[in-house]
């Protein structure tokens, strides 16, 4: 039986809602004196309390203080906060379900019902963080690259599908669906979640930074570690301050040629500089209702980036188009409507809530823009992007000057011209083709990462850009690793139906798998040929990615310089092939007849890019790729699995191993095994030994996939989180 959590209800908050022929216990918000003027996100976590309220750890004290929510004042009020679920991807999340797995057994060898141990809050994995771009540029890409990701990984997912089977409320989304975010916002999220009765704002915790994504659906969420996933997960409460809020007023809209990437970049660039570390980042104004939503989740998604703890927009017709849109059913959408607009979490566009801090963005002002070499949000705009490159790379290559002076000592000094640091090196392909590899060749383009992904609008912009480009004859230059990792087979249906697919193929960006690739650092080996130039001749090469992060070393160990951009921009850079090219005026290349082509070219309009999204996207893909999206594929199915309440340890793996915190244990605690210390003197100076030797700490490396260039071996895995057992159990 689920545990139920009955409020103190000191506010005679408690009510009823009716939705069609459903009624829903809620709890008013406006019983709370100052709840109408708080900014959205605090009337989520005020309704948190008011709905957990126990008198104890949640208190009416706690509850007044919410609503007496001074802006101006420093965070200085503890409250907790109680997520309505928890999302994890694979690796982060694997330790917490070992923990569940020790716990049954430590229940069962103690003469207890090991089933009774099971998450208290609903719990979700996706695992996306495993697939790695070994294999691109070919047909069959995807599938080599899902065979070597199971082959790597047989161990941990027999494990995690044992525990799909074995645990309640804990779902698992099997490799090679999409990625966490991603799947959370078009399928997962609820934005209203109904349990036990109640409706309820959807809140959540998870074990990845980039979980605020789900902010764009007016989800109140934020990315944990594991001990405190793990804790939400078995009932326990978030400690947390009461932040304070920053306004960011959207006025106007996008011009034409913009694109949500440079939006969210130029968000980064302003809240970066403002310094919003710990703080809620709230969107409002007239702008937000022109904002869709496939933007607002590109903007969610880069809160960490902006150093926010959240990046939330209010529930609109917006919010309920999306839900349509991605299979969400009448009643839930009739629900999310109802409840938003009965406890003012409509949004109003005119309304002017109380904010700790305001900044202000006119969306016409967004021009094209990257950002790099090494940080988010260092923003180029596009236009002085190949000047800039020539400026930063001096900070990664040894140079002499045109007098042949060395500028530092090198061993293979690059000469400077007005092109920059040049030091061109003949290389040959496996073919048997030579080119010349240089500074500023771009290595690797990859449109990747949530943050872009799924956002239609830029991914069917690419997508033309590689139609056009191929109609004019264009390809990728063949120095450049090329991918295509979307965060839902969505995107691959839409590519099909609108007939963009083999555009995409002809250009080199080739279906490599569905999850988090090239932006965690699985983009996999460079060619051969190309990894000896680099590092023979220590060349500064770069990468151009559709992510969130190009931290040095974070996308390949070759790359030194790293840059983020749109979809749109991935493939025209890779057609460029170096950042030296100053692709807003320079040639691409050249046609069939010569002629030359430039981005202006195949650049596609927003006409052109809407006509697509609203003829080749609709609710029946997203019914049909999420309609048994538990289930996996045929390798999941296959998977040898334990079928007990109990997993069956491996005592001779060197990945998923059994904990020892409950070895031994009994019914009753063992006795302290230190001694008092005297009142003089300091416990440390008199602590008694241990009566046994201490127990060696289980090895517990960082539990994540290497690039190829790298080790890719697995390593044990025991835990990062411990929560009291008793916490899990059920009554």
């Amino acid at each position: 039986m689920k545990e139920t959590v009955v409020s103190a209800n000191s506010f005679d908050a408690r009510s009823t809602l009716q939705v069609g022929d459903e009624s829903y216990e809620i709890f008013r918000l406006d019983q709370v004196e100052g709840s109408a003027r708080l900014p959205y996100s605090l009337k989520v976590l005020l309704e948190n309390l008011l709905r957990t309220e126990d008198g104890a750890n949640i208190t009416a004290d706690h509850i007044r203080a919410l609503g007496g929510w001074d802006s101006q004042a420093q965070p200085s009020q503890e409250i907790q906060f109680t997520p309505a679920r928890v999302i994890m991807q694979d690796f982060t999340g694997v330790p917490c379900v070992v923990d569940l797995a020790t716990m049954r057994e430590a229940v069962k060898e103690l003469g207890g019902d090991p089933n009774k141990i099971n998450p208290l809050s609903p719990a979700e994995m996706v695992i996306d963080h495993s697939v790695i771009a070994d294999k691109f540029g070919t047909n069959d890409a995807f599938k080599q690259n899902v065979d070597l990701e199971y082959g790597r990984n047989r161990e941990r997912y027999q494990f995690l599908r044992w525990g799909q089977t074995a645990f309640d409320d804990f779902k698992v989304v099997p490799p090679g669906t999409g990625i966490v975010h991603q799947v959370n916002i078009e399928h997962l999220a609820r934005v209203v979640m109904v349990r036990d009765g109640k409706a309820y704002p959807d809140t959540l915790v998870g074990t990845d930074s980039h979980t605020t994504m789900v902010n764009g659906l007016g989800v109140l969420g934020w990315g944990v570690g594991g001990i405190e996933a793990e804790a939400a997960m078995l009932g326990q409460p978030v400690s947390m301050l009461i932040p304070r809020v920053v306004g960011f007023k959207l006025t106007g809209e996008l011009k034409p040629g913009t694109t949500a990437t440079d939006l969210v970049l130029t968000i980064t660039e302003m809240l970066r500089k403002h310094g919003v570390v710990g703080k809620f980042v709230e969107f409002y104004g007239e702008g937000v209702a022109a904002t869709s939503l496939a933007n607002r989740a590109t903007i969610g998604n880069m809160s960490p980036e902006f150093g926010s703890t959240a990046a939330i927009f209010p529930i609109d017709d917006e919010t309920l188009n999306y839900m349509r849109l991605t299979g969400r059913s009448d009643q839930q959408v009739a629900l999310v409507e109802a409840y938003a607009k009965e406890q003012g979490l409509w949004l109003d566009p005119k309304a002017e809530p109380d904010f700790s801090e305001k900044l202000e963005l006119d969306l016409s002002t967004v021009v094209p823009s990257i950002a790099g070499p090494k940080r988010p949000q260092d923003r180029i705009v596009l236009a002085n992007a190949a000047q800039q490159f020539k400026s930063d790379v001096l900070n990664y290559v040894d140079v002499v000057d045109e007098a042949g002076k060395e500028s530092f000592p090198a061993s293979d000094s690059p000469a400077v011209s007005n092109g920059g640091p040049s030091n061109p090196v003949r290389v040959t392909a496996a073919d048997g083709a030579e080119y010349v590899l240089d500074h500023g060749a771009v290595t690797v383009a990859a449109i990747t990462s949530c943050t872009n992904t799924s956002n239609p609008y830029v991914m069917v912009a690419a997508a033309l850009v590689a139609k056009k480009a191929v109609e004019k004859g264009l390809t990728r230059k063949p120095w450049v690793k090329t991918t295509l990792a979307p965060g839902s087979k969505v995107v691959t249906d839409y590519f099909a139906k609108a007939g963009l697919t083999p555009y995409l193929d002809k250009v080199g960006f080739n279906l490599v798998g569905y999850g988090c690739t090239t932006c965690i650092g699985n983009s996999g080996p460079l060619p051969e040929e190309v990894s000896k130039a680099v590092n023979e001749h220590d060349l500064a090469v770069t990468s151009v990615l559709s992510g969130n992060r190009n931290f040095e070393g974070r996308i390949n160990p070759d790359v030194k310089m790293n840059y983020l951009a749109s979809p749109p921009l991935v493939v025209a850079y890779a057609l460029a092939g170096s950042m030296k090219v100053d692709i807003t005026k320079d040639s691409l290349g050249t046609d069939q007849d010569g002629n030359p082509v430039f981005l202006k070219d195949i650049w596609p309009s927003e006409a052109e890019v809407n006509d697509v999204v609203a003829n080749a996207i609709g609710e029946d893909m997203f019914a049909k790729s999420y309609s048994d999206v538990f289930a996996g594929d045929a390798q999941w199915q296959a998977l040898s699995v334990p079928t007990g309440d109990t997993f069956e340890w491996d005592a001779e793996s060197t990945y998923v191993r059994k904990p020892p915190y409950f070895d031994g244990m009994g019914m009753e605690p063992a006795p302290s095994r230190t001694s008092p210390a005297p009142a003089c003197s300091p416990s440390w100076a008199t602590r008694s030994p241990p009566t046994t030797s201490p127990r060696p700490a289980p090895s517990r490396p960082t539990p994540r996939p290497a690039s190829t260039s790298r080790s890719t071996a697995s390593s044990a895995v025991t835990s990062t989180a411990t929560a009291p057992a008793a916490a899990t159990t059920r009554s």
